[in-house]
């Protein structure tokens, strides 16, 4: 496998979503295709710029891959980990590259990990390393070369290479070919960091043995789930987009389009506060596991710092989203490059309510102390504040009085009081009952359901959220009609989708929401509707690639993931639900 010159793309177009394969360590990503092109990394962490950027048409790239030209792809992760492996039948035998970001994670380097396996027959494999930092503006210069480790420089990043002592420096680019007697295998190491890096040479038996044990730590064992092993595997996904800080990013990538040539493409590495509480609470539903801390701490943090001027969205260290810009970059087919969000300039009343719901879900399990108490006292006074504001929704839409936003904070004003003291339970508690009578003045459809907003009589899957979390019961009439105008009007061929945009068929519009699909699952459950439920829950659960990663949207009609690559929240839904459904919805109080 030769590797082109830079900027020549021929050798590595951009794959469709379903075939590339996460691999994670909590401070950033990196997305591997069926070739092994590594096509996608930012350092030192998840908003920083890429160094392989091919995946939006960019210069870099770590490939590796058969010298033959004819062979199959696959691959899998090993269980409860973000380890995953290639593995490429070809004509004369049968390769693996084992793949990993050394875990746990150093916040300042990244530690690609790859190990070339020889499992049937002799293997040779071509190597072709490109690091191009910061989007390609400052390509990879050579600085040192002793005993057979490169050491190299990119932009303010250091590098170091070793495992590929024969190396040539091509056109810009290290490239290798490196031959594996069967059986045995052999280690490449790529260390990227923003520091110094350290003096002692990376072990690569040490760092396979310390990152298999970390990840075993990490994820806790699930048992009697509706689907054991995808739940588990959720929960790695959730784990690997989690750092350090506690704070999860709503999916590893930017710009990945959810329509092509709509303009309906944006960054998502960064960390969504309702995002975030779907995770911490579809972990709860499984046990105390320290991503529920991890959340409960993320959260309570900003709410304690910005109190109700909660920012919808924020940097894993709390910073602020940096404004939109369009990179000098291709893109990905059927959308333009661009970092950063324009949350910034939006209120999402709704996120302050699901904070509610994640902080009473960590008292169920005994996980609050006085900091975060205080931080739900600041989140009832927000919305206390700021409940008649109009804002910009769950779907960040333009600022409305949107019935899903106020009827989710009564929710979490009923979840939360019941952890309370009796004097704010009773005070929490009248507050709920006053958004719920206020909203139903506006935003109840002729027919009985929940409408959108009061001058938007469309239903809407996320409408069928509050009544899950406890704003009102199942036996309340507004649900079950919501529930069965969802079901009708916007759920197709086991899919849902988020409303009618316009009268063409949904499917011409946008993909089906796989968020919505998990919470229909859980909304035929919380009826008694055991069948339609699984029906539901395996039906999204299915909708993704041969890594079992799953995205915002799914195009029924292609059966191809479309938005950026993993979305933590649908991840955390299907954790959720396959815990849920197991069980007797809970009792009413």
């Amino acid at each position: 496998m030769a590797v082109p010159p830079r900027g020549a793309g021929a050798l590595f177009p951009p794959h469709v979503l379903r075939e590339y394969a996460l691999i994670a360590d909590g401070e950033r990503g990196a997305l591997i295709g069926p070739r092994g092109d590594i096509a996608w990394l930012c350092v030192p962490t998840w908003h920083d710029g890429a160094v392989f950027s091919v995946l939006l048409g960019g210069p870099g790239v770590y490939a590796l891959a058969p010298t033959e030209d004819r062979f199959t792809w696959g691959g899998f992760y090993e269980q409860g980990t973000l380890i995953w492996r290639s593995r490429w039948v070809t004509t004369t035998g049968i390769i693996e590259c084992r793949e990993a970001l050394a875990f746990p994670a150093d916040p300042h380097t990244a530690v690609l990990l790859r190990r070339i396996l020889a499992v049937d027959g002799d293997a040779q494999v071509a190597v072709g390393l490109d690091v191009a930092a910061d989007f390609g503006a400052h390509p990879m210069q050579q600085s040192g070369h002793r005993d057979g480790i490169r050491t190299l420089r990119a932009g303010a990043l250091r590098l170091r290479f070793s495992g590929a002592p024969a190396a040539r420096v091509r056109h810009g680019r290290l490239e290798a070919v490196l031959d594996v007697p069967a059986g045995h295998h052999h280690d490449l190491v790529l260390e990227l960091g923003d520091r110094t890096l350290p003096r002692e040479l990376p072990d690569p038996d040490r760092l396979w043995e310390h990152t298999e044990h970390a990840w075993h730590t990490a994820i806790p064992q699930i048992d009697g789930s509706l689907a054991d092993r995808d739940a588990q595997h959720a929960y790695a996904v959730l784990r690997g987009l989690t750092s350090n800080t506690g704070g999860m990013v709503a999916a590893a990538t930017t710009a990945l389009p959810e329509r092509a040539e709509q303009g309906r493409n944006y960054d998502y590495r960064y960390c969504w506060i309702r995002d975030q509480c779907y995770a911490g609470q579809a972990v709860a539903t499984a046990g105390p596991h320290p991503l529920l801390d991890d959340a409960v701490a993320f959260v309570s943090g900003r709410l304690l710092a910005d109190g109700p001027g909660l920012k919808p969205a924020y940097t894993v260290g709390g910073g602020r989203v940096p404004d939109e810009t369009v990179l000098d970059l291709p893109g990905y087919p059927g959308a333009d490059p661009r970092t950063g969000n324009w949350v910034n300039d939006q209120f999402q009343l709704d996120s302050v309510g699901e904070a509610l719901l994640l902080l009473a879900a960590a008292d169920r399990h005994d996980r609050l102390d006085r900091p975060h108490w205080k931080a739900a006292e600041i989140a009832v006074s927000a919305i206390e504040q700021r409940w008649r504001e109009p804002d910009a929704g769950i779907w960040e839409l333009d600022n409305r009085h949107w019935a899903h936003s106020r009827l989710i904070c009564a929710a979490g004003l009923r979840a939360i009081a019941a952890a309370a003291p009796t004097s704010q339970a009773a005070h929490w508690s009248r507050l709920a009952d006053l958004l719920v009578t206020e909203t139903a003045r506006g935003c109840l459809h002729r027919t009985g359901r929940w409408q959108r907003t009061p001058d938007d009589d469309r239903v809407d899957a996320a409408l069928l959220l509050p009544a899950i979390r406890g704003a009102l019961s199942a036996a309340d009439p507004r649900t079950a009609l919501t529930l069965a105008a969802v079901r009708s009007e916007l759920g197709r061929d086991g899919y849902v989708y988020r409303f009618r945009q316009d009268e063409r068929p949904l499917a011409e519009a946008e993909g089906a929401f796989l968020l919505c699909g998990f919470i229909m699952a859980l909304a035929e459950h919380q009826q008694g509707h055991q069948i339609d439920a699984v029906r539901w829950f395996e039906r999204n659960r299915a909708a993704c690639g041969p890594p079992a990663l799953l995205t915002e949207e799914f195009d029924v009609i292609e059966h191809q993931l479309r938005g950026n690559l993993p979305q933590a929240f649908v991840h955390a839904l299907l954790l959720e639900s396959a815990h849920r459904l197991t069980r007797p919805w809970p009792s009413e109080r």
